[in-house]
């Protein structure tokens, strides 16, 4: 399958999603580093509340690093898909259900490889028919152009809906229910309106419904920065909920917590921290 990721933050919960979904089903992980994808993946995916230390250290997730992955789209093509079919079937005698590929791999369109990109997907389409392997190929617009991502689109019969709410490149917003929402990224003044329009539609939906919950929950364990002002927002915004709804923000980080403090979160009664478990993504 395939997917055009909106930006970085989107891209590491779309690879993070597909690396827990193989670890559940006991699949050996490769993924394909390049430019740190790697370490956005892994960071997601314990975000998400998945496993990484013990499939990282037993190797059913499996880092390839930039230079292998450089390297092997310098490989003939032929023998780039003897070895990944090989490795798949390593996997298989290692006990693995089946394997899983993702990864960043724009260096596949680089001066130098050994084929087109069309080209290596074949190859790559001539091992999924024969072998227990699961792709994921990402097509973002930074590294690839227009045309490339449209013929890549054509080539693949599956392809992984959009499902984010909002996305700057900065921030991302991905809506779990009508009164829940997860964030993703850095909070500042360019995207403040956008949370703040969040909270209000979300308030105003748990207002008109007798079924909705009375908590309006953002799940903040993604959000690594949040300026002061936006903070204030967050504080200002609780304030004005009705004494019968809360806003409960999930899962934050230490550093955003304290910027949250000394704005005055804690004289806010209707604005709860919670840990509870990560909200399920659609």
């Amino acid at each position: 399958m395939c997917a055009v990721p909106d930006s970085d933050e989107h891209l590491s919960e779309l690879s993070a999603r597909f690396v827990a979904g193989g670890l559940r089903r006991n699949e050996k992980v490769f993924f394909y580093d390049d430019a740190g994808a790697a370490d956005a993946m892994l960071r997601r995916l314990g975000e998400d509340g998945a496993p990484v230390e013990e499939p990282l250290r037993t190797g059913q997730i499996e880092i390839l690093p930039e230079e292998y992955t450089r390297a092997a789209f310098r490989t003939p093509i032929g023998a780039l898909s003897e070895a990944v079919a090989g490795t798949v079937w390593s996997a298989v005698d290692e006990g693995y259900a089946g394997a899983r590929l993702t990864g960043q791999m724009h260096s596949s369109v680089e001066p130098g490889t050994s084929a087109t990109l069309p080209e290596f997907d074949g190859a790559l389409d001539n091992v999924l028919g024969r072998t227990p392997l699961t792709a994921l190929c990402t097509y973002d617009h930074v590294h690839y152009t227009d045309e490339q991502i449209e013929i890549m689109r054509a080539l693949h019969r599956d392809h992984l809906a959009l499902t984010g709410a909002y996305d700057d490149g900065l921030m991302r917003i991905v809506r779990i229910d009508a009164t829940s929402a997860r964030l993703a990224g850095e909070i500042d003044h360019s995207n403040r309106p956008k949370i703040a329009s969040l909270l209000q539609s979300s308030l105003d939906t748990a207002l008109r419904s007798a079924d909705a919950s009375t908590d309006i929950e953002l799940d903040m364990a993604s959000v690594r920065f949040i300026d002061v002002a936006s903070a204030v927002s967050f504080v200002h915004a609780a304030e004005m909920f009705p004494a019968s709804h809360s806003l409960v923000l999930n899962r934050v980080r230490p550093r955003v917590q304290r910027i949250l403090d000394r704005c005055g979160a804690p004289f806010a009664p209707q604005l709860r921290f919670d840990d509870r478990p990560p909200m399920e993504v659609p």
